[in-house]
């Protein structure tokens, strides 16, 4: 069972997601300063970085609505259990191969293990699915929803690591559950960017509402917009309180665009529950407004990509990255950056280029990315092999 309008929309956070790694790798700013850091950035950057919020979220959102599509198909439970295993456990293993790989373009795994990612969050959130889908549909969901909701009153719980001293068992266990940071891993650090308690939520929140795909159209597109535009009010009256949902508070900034900046500006790693709010909410309004549309070209792309996810994934990464390498090397400027862990080699002085060159090429990717996942997705579409549900 395939839905359009989940993949219409997974398409589009994806081309989104190569936004934001061509401006790492392509933007001269790209690795030296978050673009969300108001003391810094300019608005147009900040938007940029911005945007692609919605990325994540919508992503892993949808991997679970994706499980309970499974299930609307006709899978068994025990049938769909055992190959949530296998594919969670498949994602794992990906995130510390191909993906660190393309990101870094160094095999060096001494000096730099690898990172957890989004890859690693969908890897982990389906194996706990792969237990939880024996539930009852309003339990996982519950379940789901109490994690996003809940999670942020552990924010004082944070592990504070003295440098150079390694944390114990528990404080590793608790940054990967939930705070973001460098953990010991066999004598090197691992990178924890994604720690997995918010977003297996997430994912769990996407397995309840996937069921809604076997309602009647206009039932769904009901219920869409009301949990879409109730998602955006909360985030609003609790955004404008500063009472809970978010580690940071916003505040009068030194004008109103600033201002409104640091209202939006809610944290990602791990995702605050205003965060999800703020991302999920329009996604969810999204999903209403494409249920049923007629497609133009431009959606029939984002259909199409949005129906090769993890390949389009993997070779976003590559895209991005080798346009920064091979644009710097073209115009005779640093490289040394491009091949190790992002940040852990600050570009050089003179390196990357002006944001608007980080658009073209960004469209550029787009561009060279869809004949590609067309054709991965007619052969999906043509062929049943068992290890094309891997891909």
């Amino acid at each position: 069972m395939r839905v359009d309008s989940v993949d219409l929309l997974r398409g589009a956070v994806m081309v989104l997601m190569l936004l934001d790694h061509t401006r790492e790798y392509v933007h001269r700013d790209g690795l030296l300063f978050d673009p969300t850091d108001l003391s810094r950035t300019t608005v147009a950057l900040f938007l940029t970085r911005w945007i692609t919020h919605f990325c994540a979220p919508a992503f892993v959102f949808l991997a679970g609505t994706g499980v309970a599509l499974q299930l609307a198909r006709g899978k068994s439970k025990s049938e769909l259990s055992r190959f949530l295993l296998t594919r969670g456990a498949w994602l794992i293993f990906l995130e510390f191969t191909a993906v660190r790989l393309l990101v870094t373009f160094d095999l060096d795994y001494a000096a730099f293990p690898g990172m957890l990612q989004v890859i690693w969050a969908i890897g982990v959130s389906m194996i706990v699915l792969a237990a939880l889908i024996h539930l009852r549909t309003r339990w996982v969901a519950a379940i789901g929803i109490a994690i996003v909701a809940l999670h942020n009153l552990t924010d004082p719980l944070s592990v504070a690591v003295a440098p150079g001293a390694a944390p114990g068992a528990g404080s590793v266990l608790w940054m990967v559950l939930h705070q973001p940071g460098f953990v010991p891993v066999f004598g090197m650090r691992l990178l924890v960017l994604y720690p997995v308690l918010p977003w297996i939520g997430v994912a769990l929140c996407g397995y309840g509402l996937g069921h809604v795909y076997g309602w009647d159209a206009e039932r769904r597109r009901r219920l869409l917009v009301r949990l879409g535009a109730g998602m955006i009010a909360a985030f609003i009256v609790l955004r404008l309180t500063n009472l809970y949902g978010n580690p940071s508070p916003w505040s009068v900034q030194k004008d109103a665009a600033f201002t409104v900046l640091s209202f939006i500006n809610t944290n990602k790693y791990p995702p605050s529950l205003l965060f999800v709010l703020m991302t999920l909410g329009p996604a969810l309004l999204v999903l209403a407004w494409v249920e049923g549309m007629r497609r133009g070209a431009l959606g029939r792309a984002l259909v199409t990509f949005g129906r090769v996810p993890l390949f389009f994934y993997l070779l976003q990464w590559l895209v991005a990255h080798s346009f920064g390498l091979l644009l710097s090397l073209a115009a005779g400027k640093p490289t040394s950056h491009f091949f190790g862990m992002p940040g852990f080699t600050p570009p050089q002085p003179g390196a990357g280029f002006s944001l608007a060159v980080a658009y073209l090429c960004w469209i550029a990717g787009v561009v060279m990315l869809y004949p590609l996942c067309r054709w991965f997705a007619a052969v999906k579409q043509r062929r049943d092999d068992w290890w094309l549900s891997y891909l």
